[in-house]
């Protein structure tokens, strides 16, 4: 979770909600990223879409069963979905998301998969709260 948290803080785009995801395989980093929407005008550049997308190019293959993803926040059901969909075999998130988390705090979209990852939440919680903490104080 450092990592992910050392790359978001490197890497945040300005306006763009801070949410830093990244894929290990054999316990190195395949992949990284950040969220894009604002900066890319897609609604689906979420910082876990775009950590898949890169690291299914980097293995040139869809099925990520041999990975793992860490995220400074609880996937929202996109998200998770693309997670579960892309077999991630275990996921660890910073922040719960309990208004729109997916994996365990809103809704736990496993129920409705065949693909049953583990998941760890609250890793370096405080860490990545007050990230999100900060952000929303300076927007609001």
């Amino acid at each position: 979770m450092h990592r992910a948290i050392d790359y978001l803080l490197k890497n945040a785009a300005e306006g763009e909600i801070p949410v830093g995801a990244i894929v290990v395989k054999d316990g190195e980093i395949i992949s990284s990223a950040v969220n894009r929407k604002e900066e890319m005008n897609d609604v689906s550049s979420h910082a876990e879409i775009l950590a898949i997308r890169e690291a299914a190019q980097k293995l040139k293959r869809w099925r990520l069963d041999d990975c793992e993803m860490f995220v400074t926040l609880e996937p929202c059901p996109m998200c998770a979905w693309a997670i579960l969909q892309s077999r991630i075999k275990c996921i660890y998130f910073g922040s719960y998301d309990t208004k729109y988390g997916a994996l365990s705090s809103a809704m736990d979209l496993r129920k409705f998969s065949d693909s049953k990852p583990k998941v760890f939440g609250g890793i370096m919680e405080k860490e990545c709260d007050e990230i999100l903490r900060q952000f929303f104080e300076r927007i609001r």
